[in-house]
């Protein structure tokens, strides 16, 4: 119903196969997204390994590694399935309209989600709002890259509109996606989890933002 069967596991972001036939990335943060670091808020193109990004649960962590990929590799269109979603302001309680993989998981806070799963902080892949209002699929534009930042242990990272992304410590967004890491200290709703909890937010309407006070960072 969401098109789950599209987030492929063990894929490269942005990598091309053997074969070379065009890959897609399918997870990691959009160029031009800004999180909250150690001297404020800065766009995830400009990090490097070394510097300190403000974390959910541990505060300022350093980067382990940042790597680049294109979001498609193609000659061709980059097929609709793999483009990003934009999410209207407000939608999540975020400040302003942002874009994201849907194969990044983002971090929510909200009632509904401590009402139905015992805790207010829920992990979903992001190809769950699909079925919200206000959000929709756009193409990407030609070049478009997506940062993927890697830390020592796995963390969630505040970006300038009020949302929280999963940093994984050593593997692709995409498969904690896909649960393939189930003992970490992060889970992700399942895809019917986070469906039912999406459906019950776009019906209540907007929830408050995850970050406020963070416009200090």
């Amino acid at each position: 119903m969401l098109g789950w069967s599209d987030l492929e596991p063990n894929r490269e972001a942005g990598a091309t196969d053997v074969t070379g036939a065009p890959q897609a990335a399918q997870s990691g943060l959009l160029s031009g997204t800004r999180v909250a670091t150690a001297f404020g808020w800065r766009p995830v193109q400009a990090l490097a390994a070394g510097d300190r990004v403000l974390t959910f649960d541990h505060g300022l962590q350093p980067l382990a590694d940042v790597t680049r990929r294109l979001v498609w590799t193609g000659s061709t269109v980059c097929p609709q399935r793999f483009w990003p979603l934009e999410v209207a302001r407000g939608v999540l309680g975020n400040r302003g309209h942002f874009r994201i993989m849907p194969g990044q998981a983002v971090m929510i806070e909200s009632d509904l989600a401590e009402a139905m799963y015992g805790d207010p902080f829920a992990l979903l892949p992001a190809l769950a709002l699909t079925q919200m209002t206000a959000v929709d699929r756009r193409p990407p534009p030609d070049g478009a890259e997506v940062v993927l930042l890697h830390f020592e242990e796995t963390q969630v990272v505040f970006a300038d509109h009020g949302m929280m992304f999963l940093c994984p410590a050593t593997r692709n967004l995409l498969d904690y996606a896909l649960g393939a890491a189930p003992d970490d200290v992060y889970e992700i709703l399942s895809p019917a989890d986070a469906q039912r909890l999406i459906a019950a937010i776009d019906g209540a309407g907007a929830i408050p933002s995850p970050v406020e006070g963070l416009d200090g960072a």
